[in-house]
């Protein structure tokens, strides 16, 4: 645990950059950015980390950064986290005109608080007591969205996975590191500090349905109706909703992103995006079997053709106990008891950060401070004290605790996870095999080959 001398002393640092730490978040609140597209928000970030005498090193093709605090004694790295990205809702009253972009997320929160425990972690008084190096990591797109546009830097190689965490793990920023914090702004209702058991998984999906074009008034005989293929294909998807069982925590949720050039035209081409979500790996795999069914069965009741992209999403989220432990203890030192709630909710949504939890041991609380719905247009944070200064006052405590007394406390934690996979690569072998791009229904001649 940390002593009352050094909850004391960060109150007081975190006291000093109280308006740096807001304003920074008021900043990224009103310059939005979704996935790889973070440019002036990572721009400020940066800016922000170097004023305060850090030396980032950039990911330069895409937007993030990670940044390095070395104590000088040998120990264990411990990587603490902020995120970047926007979601998009274009009723939000905040919304960017242009792109509907908006932190209805609270990750602009995340930002704020992670230059805030950087300012923290550096002072003299707390780092004297740590051991080993603490790395900042300004990472982009946990928000899965805009798959197409993702796809299309996948195919031009600018990344090679979509997740923003997930393509750090690719680019050695996790290498090295013994243990993962970072907190998420909660919403309405929830208390200022709420540890919990984990989150959803999900692979990412773009399916393509392939009709024939034909005049809409004068011909529509003659045409192959994309959209109503896909339509089909949502409504089969719904027929089989009732065969996910209750432990996985099935959720697939379509939406199309392209449904037709003109009005007086048979739709030829329709897209659609869409995530199979689930509680363990092997649930979205056999869950995403039963999906690509259905899909390929509305294909063949129209005459259609689908092509169906598989993406890997997000490994399961488990929060480590021993963190979550931690977490709640220091939050009980830090905002009293009452404020405090354990958990063993298990989450619908999923995060990359069920990825790093595969290898390493994390820890991804809930910190209050939000009101509405997230991801929704009345969500927005009410309380700032709470959302950025009070989570950049919880990871600086972590911080202390896992990298004080020689770092035992990490040491302790990591010696006890029992990762799902023992390294990167054994990690990255299995995801690789996720990927898939075929055609589930094509024809030769009058009849329908399908491929499922």
């Amino acid at each position: 645990m940390i002593s009352e001398a050094q909850i004391k002393i960060i109150n007081e640092i975190a006291s000093r950059y109280r308006e740096a730490i807001l304003s920074t978040a008021d900043y990224i609140w009103k310059n939005p950015e979704t996935g790889y597209r973070e440019r002036k928000t990572s721009a400020h970030m940066l800016e922000r980390f170097r004023g305060i005498g850090y030396k980032p090193v950039e990911m330069k093709n895409i937007p993030g950064f990670y940044a390095d605090l070395d104590t000088g004694r040998s120990g264990p790295t411990l990587a603490i986290l902020g995120e970047l990205d926007s979601v998009i809702c274009r009723g939000h009253p905040d919304a960017d005109k242009e792109t509907g972009a908006v932190h209805a997320c609270g990750h602009h929160t995340q930002s704020a608080y992670l230059f805030g425990a950087a300012a923290i972690m550096k002072d003299k008084k707390i780092l004297s007591e740590l051991c080993g190096k603490i790395r900042f990591v300004s990472v982009p797109a946990e928000e899965l969205i805009e798959l197409g546009y993702r796809a299309g830097l996948r195919e031009r190689g600018v990344i090679k996975y979509l997740g923003g965490k997930v393509e750090f793990m690719h680019r050695g920023v996790f290498d090295g590191v013994d243990a993962v914090v970072m907190a998420h702004s909660g919403g309405s209702g929830e208390k200022r500090l709420r540890v919990y058991k984990g989150n959803n998984g999900c692979m990412a999906k773009n399916i393509t349905y392939i009709g024939k074009a034909s005049h809409a008034g004068g011909a529509p005989e003659r045409g192959v109706n994309a959209l109503y293929a896909a339509a089909l294909g949502i409504q089969a998807i719904n027929s089989i909703r009732e065969t996910f069982t209750e432990e996985n925590i099935t959720r697939v949720h379509p939406i199309i992103t392209e449904g037709g050039a003109a009005v007086n035209v048979i739709p030829e081409i329709v897209k659609l995006e869409s995530f199979v979500r689930g509680a363990t790996p092997d649930a979205i795999v056999n869950e995403n079997k039963k999906v690509n069914r259905a899909l390929a069965g509305a294909a063949v009741s129209l005459g259609a053709r689908v092509r169906v992209s598989d993406i890997p999403g997000y490994m399961p989220l488990h929060n480590n106990a021993g963190l979550n432990e931690l977490t709640h203890k220091i939050g009980v030192s830090l905002f009293g008891e009452e404020n405090v709630e354990a958990s063993e909710i298990w989450n619908g949504g999923s995060t990359d950060m069920g990825d790093l939890c595969c290898v390493l041991p994390v820890a991804h609380p809930s910190v209050g401070g939000g009101e509405g719905t997230g991801h929704g247009e009345d969500y927005r944070i009410i309380d700032s004290e709470t959302a950025c200064v009070g989570s950049a006052r919880l990871v600086a405590g972590l911080a202390c605790a896992l990298l004080s007394r020689g770092g035992a406390e990490l040491l302790k934690i990591k010696e006890n996870y029992k990762p799902l996979f023992p390294d990167f690569k054994s990690y990255f072998d299995f995801v690789d095999k996720i990927f898939a791009d075929r055609e589930l229904v094509k024809y030769d001649g009058e009849r329908a080959e399908v491929a499922y």
